[in-house]
Parts: C-alpha cells; structure tokens; sequence
C-alpha cells in the first residue's frame, strides 16, 4: 500500500478492523491490494451527498455504492425526515422505489430497514418503478420524504441514491446541507440503526405498495391528456408508435398510459423490453444518443412508424425520433422536443380558450431560447433557474401556495419535462403521452412532427444548440474539472470567434436570486452564449452553446465555429 495516501491507508484500516462490516467486503478489498490506484479511488474521500443524493460505482469502499455508505445516507435522511416532521399524530413516512440497475432492490431494502430503525414508516415498491412515480407517489400518499434507487442513463457499473422531500420534488440546497452535516455526525456503522425485515414487518414500520399505487399514477398522468377524446375518437388509431424503454422501468406506464388516452399501436421493442442490468443492447441506455435508438430504428422501419419514443431506465427522460422530408430518422434534441411539446401544449390551451392569464414555462439557464419565445408569443410567463429539476420542482411548489403563476410545462434541455401539478420531478410517462399525443393531433392535419419544427423555427427564428462534454474519471480527473473552472472564471475570454463576449454570469455569486453553484455562462453580442458546467451526476464537464440565426444554414455556421473555438481552450 505504499503508493496510498495515508488518509487512504487510514480508511482502509476501519473498514478492515469494522466489526460491522461483513466479511465479504472485506474480502473484496484485501483482494485489492496489488492495486493500490484502485484502493486511492475508493477510499480517498468518502462518496459525496450531494444536492441530488449519491451517484457512484457500486463497491466495497467508502467512495462506493455499496449497502454501507447507502445505510450511513440514510441515517443522516432519516434524521432530517424525524426533525421535518413536526409535532403531528402518527409517524412521519418515506415512499422508495428502485430501478433495474445491478443492487438496486437490495439497496431499497437496506433504506427501508434503516429508515424503520429509526421509527419512520418505509413504503416500499416490490419491484421497478419510475422516478415519476416515486414522485407521485409521495405527494399522492401524503409521505414524508422518498428515496428512488437509480442511477439514471450512467454506464452499468454506477447506481445512485436520491433523496426527496414531502413536496416530492428532489432536496434544494439548504435542504441537502442539513442531510449532509446529519450524515457527517454518523460517527461509524455501527450508529445506523437498523431493523430487520421481519422486525419491521411485524411492527408496521414496513409497508408494500402495489398495483392501486400504479393505477392511480398512470389515471394521473393521463388526466394530463390535452386532446384525449380526439385521440380515443379518431386520431389514435392512425397514429404508429415504436416505444423502447431501454432495458428499464418504463415499459409497463408507459404503455398503459398511451393505450389509456387512446392509442392502439403501439410497438414496443422486443429485444429492449425486459429489465437488463447490463443494459446489453446498448452501448449506453440514453435516449440523448441515436446509438440507443438503433434497434428502435430498424422496427419502425418495418413497421412504417410515426414516431420513436425512448426513455431511459428510470424513466424521468425522453427522447424521441421522426422521419424528415426525406423518411429519414432524426433524433430531435430535447430543446427541439420541448418546443414541439410547448407549442402543442399552449396552442391548444388558447384555442380550447383555457389558457390561464398567468400561465408559465419554467426552464433552466442552459436550455434554448427557442421555447421561451414561444410560451412569449403565446403571452406565458418565463422563468429560469439552475440546471436540475429539482429547482423547477421548487418553484411549481411556490407557485401553488402563491398564487402567483399557474405551472403549465418546465423542462430542462436534458429531456425532461412535466406538465401537470401531480409531480415534481421530471416525467417521461407524462412526455411520451404528449409527443405521442402532438405527432398524431399534427398528423391529423397533414403534418409531421419534422414540419411542424421547421414551421417553428420559421415563425420564431432557426436556434441552434448543442452540448459538448468531457469525462474525466477519478482524482486526478475532479481536480482537472476545477482547474479548468477556475481558468475561465480567473481569465474570461474578451472576444471568442472574432465576437466580443458581452457579459460572464457568474452562477457561484448567486445571481437572479437564485442558489450559488459552480456554473459559467458567457454571453456573446450577436446574442450567441455558451456554458460551462461540472456535471453534479457524472465525472464530467458540459459545455453548452446556442445561437440563433437568420436561416438554418447561418445558424449552423455559426455554432460550429463557436464550439470549434471553446472546445480549443477546454481541452488546452
């Protein structure tokens, strides 16, 4: 071990000499000693709590997803749930559900035991479930908190742990800390408490969510249907529909949810039906990517399909695939499906005259301009906040004890969206109801979700955005990430491309009021802008860029030749 650090080495030590670690973990990482990088990785910081939760590798190792760090997270939540609570009858409640990742049923398991350990009621779904769901869930059975085991689209190897609050929206900051200084507390395992299964069987501290559970998550979500009679009537009959839920948990509401407004083709991909862990069909299980939708492709060819919908294991994102003027595929992008899914949304409202007067969109800082304008045209309001659903989950909530706005739609450029008040997280069930629900209500009129784009961006303006990022693993791979923050933030660029840079936000200062994080954002004066972000979930930086031109082929140029120029200085 003399490559190690001596915290390393000091860590490495507890977990050996613990008691209350069983024997083969231990064995897991005395078989490690010939491979000190790999013991420096696991335990050279303990895996960070974030504002989202815990996303890692799953492991023996205090940087590790393993049943350990997964107890010591929960301890400190569970101390946030009790001093949450109140002073009110009965005991506070925790809904948790998990995906179909490798663990994921026994990480949910070890949360539930936990959370009984400490009086609190655990419902616990007995098999895959959305995040939307979870989300749903929790408001919709009055709990508490929630806990949903995933690790969304990330590679086989990683899960993750995320936590929620009684709103059903993911932890904000302040929130967050507090879990964060109760888990710095945990002195050692051996301070989890824990019950076992039967123990909190039999004390009602473990409770089994089922089929009414889904039922009333899938009659929601379609309630949120904007032409449902339309589509029962005529349109959903005419209208094909190839669906891949890549390996995850989105298979069975999201056909019951289509089939439930209407519509009665729908063709799921056989090879990507079941829940897979290693995701096998797929180099990665994101339907960001056209590799994901390959399959997909190739039967909706053979069936003459209107649309391609995927989501990714979890089930909080969606992407989808339309055929051009040409029948060739194309993977709209998730500001492209936005748009597509605003404009429907308020078009529709306006005509069916429902369209409140203080309706708004809500959208993050890195999302395209494109739809905002849109919901502007339509006389909604827009706000914007920090990258994650979380904030706009925080904001749909302050909008309902204000008054102040009606939430019709957020979403962010990532894939995901939600429109409806019954969430607050990210719903791919509910996008894949509306996309579905757009392509055919267009359809019906002549068009194709590809015409209906280019319609857009004729009446609005071509905008153009595209997302570069760099992974880099590891130590030495986060302390890369920060420096090259710090470089851009030290000594921001006067010009980028022959255009003067107009402004730097400065995200960390907490600007518009909204909570510091460590994000850039430059704004060109011919209106262009560009971003850079360390990814909160994945061992990456994002870099995100957008213009807006006088006609597609300008706007192209142009955004080729300002990502060409940045991603010069970032991989400097």
């Amino acid at each position: 071990m003399s490559q190690l650090t001596q915290p390393s080495i000091n860590n490495i030590q507890k977990w050996l000499q613990d008691s209350y670690i069983d024997e083969e973990t231990k064995q897991e990482l005395r078989s490690l000693e010939q491979d000190p990088t790999e013991l420096e990785d696991r335990f050279y910081k303990d895996l960070e709590f974030g504002t989202g939760g815990l996303r890692g590798v799953i492991g023996a190792g205090s940087n590790r997803m393993n049943r350990y760090t997964i107890g010591k997270a929960t301890q400190g939540f569970a101390q946030f749930i009790v001093g949450s609570y109140g002073q009110t009858e009965g005991k506070p409640s925790v809904v948790i559900a998990h995906d179909s990742r490798h663990f994921s049923p026994e990480f949910a398991l070890e949360a539930a035991l936990v959370l009984a350990g400490n009086g609190i009621v655990a419902k616990l779904f007995p098999s895959l479930r959305t995040t939307p769901q979870l989300s749903f869930s929790v408001r919709d059975l009055g709990a508490t908190g929630g806990i949903v085991i995933t690790a969304s689209h990330n590679p086989p190897e990683y899960n993750g742990y995320k936590v929620y609050n009684a709103q059903g929206g993911q932890l904000v900051p302040h929130e967050a800390e507090q879990v964060i200084r109760n888990i710095q507390e945990v002195s050692s395992f051996a301070a989890v408490k824990r019950m076992t299964q039967a123990e909190a069987e039999e004390q009602g501290l473990l409770v089994w969510l089922g089929e009414a559970d889904d039922d009333a998550f899938v009659r929601t979500v379609a309630q949120n249907s904007v032409n449902a009679d339309l589509i029962r009537s005529s349109l959903g009959a005419d209208f094909r529909i190839v669906y891949t839920p890549l390996h995850g948990t989105g298979n069975i509401p999201v056909r019951k949810t289509l089939e439930a407004i209407g519509f009665t083709h729908v063709h799921v991909v056989p090879e990507q039906e079941q829940p897979d862990a290693e995701f096998s069909t797929v180099k990665s299980p994101n339907p960001e990517e056209r590799e994901a939708f390959t399959l997909a492709m190739k039967l909706g060819r053979e069936l003459n399909a209107d649309i391609l919908i995927g989501t990714d294991p979890d089930c909080d994102r969606m992407g989808a695939v339309v055929q051009d003027r040409n029948g060739e595929f194309v993977v709209l992008s998730g500001n492209q499906s936005g748009a597509i899914m605003i404009h429907y949304l308020l078009s529709q409202l306006k005509e069916a005259g429902k369209l409140p007067d203080n309706g708004v969109v809500v959208k993050t800082i890195v999302t395209s301009e494109m739809g905002a304008t849109i919901a502007r045209h339509y006389g909604v309001e827009v706000v914007n906040t920090l990258t994650g659903f979380k904030y706009i989950g925080e904001r749909m909530t302050e909008y309902e004890e204000s008054g102040q706005y009606t939430y019709l739609f957020g979403y962010e450029e990532s894939y995901g969206y939600l429109a409806g008040n019954y969430a607050r997280d990210k719903d791919a069930v509910l996008a894949s109801m509306l996309i579905a629900e757009a392509g055919a209500y267009y359809k019906g009129q002549g068009k194709t979700l590809y015409e209906v784009l280019e319609e857009l961006y004729e009446q609005f303006g071509y905008f153009q955005e595209q997302l570069e990022s760099r992974t880099l693993k590891g130590k030495d791979g986060l302390a890369q990430i920060q420096s090259t923050m710090a470089a851009w933030r030290n000594q921001p660029p006067v010009e980028v491309g022959g255009v003067r840079v107009q402004e730097m936000l400065d995200y960390s200062l907490g600007l518009d009021g909204l909570p510091q994080e460590n994000v850039l954002k430059f704004m060109l004066e011919d209106g262009s802008w560009f971003c850079l972000r360390p990814s909160g979930t994945e061992p990456k930086i994002k870099v995100y860029f957008a213009v807006h031109g006088e006609t597609i082929i300008h706007a192209k140029e142009r955004i080729a030749k300002l990502v060409e120029v940045v991603m010069l200085r970032v991989d400097a």
